[in-house]
């Protein structure tokens, strides 16, 4: 399933990124502008090795941006990026939306389905008790 552009591969780079809590803070955290992997890593209780891979997984879901400067490498969230998955998480709602609304419908028009139906008497059947002998 593509995904206002995104292929299959893409969007399951984009949920893996944003799965993480860490990662999802790396991005609010360069969001505001550049910081560098080593101002990254001072924030977390975790090794400088464990942030880069982290940015790594950001970077390859196309959600930061890195740069060289000198020995460092500066990260930068990409906008446009995360515009583009607050799209596709648009589009995935907007389907899933469509879908739950067929099935409301065709639940609606099945006579079947309503109050005081029984399940198990066939479609169309309704389970009354006026007119029986008890």
């Amino acid at each position: 399933m593509v995904v206002d552009g995104w292929a299959d591969e893409a969007v399951d780079r984009l949920f893996h990124a944003l799965a993480d809590t860490t990662r999802r803070d790396i991005l609010r955290r360069c969001v505001r502008g550049e910081l560098s992997v080593s101002r990254l890593a001072e924030a977390y209780p975790m090794s400088f090795a464990a942030v880069q891979k982290h940015v790594t997984v950001l970077e390859r879901a196309g959600l930061v941006t890195k740069r060289r400067r000198g020995r460092e490498q500066l990260v930068r969230t990409d906008p446009d990026a995360v515009d583009g998955a607050r799209r596709a998480l648009d589009e995935l709602e907007t389907a899933w939306r469509a879908r739950v609304d067929r099935m409301s419908g065709l639940l609606a028009d099945d006579p079947g389905t309503g109050p005081g139906t029984d399940p198990g008497a066939g479609p169309g059947t309704r389970e009354t008790t006026e007119g029986q002998d008890r």
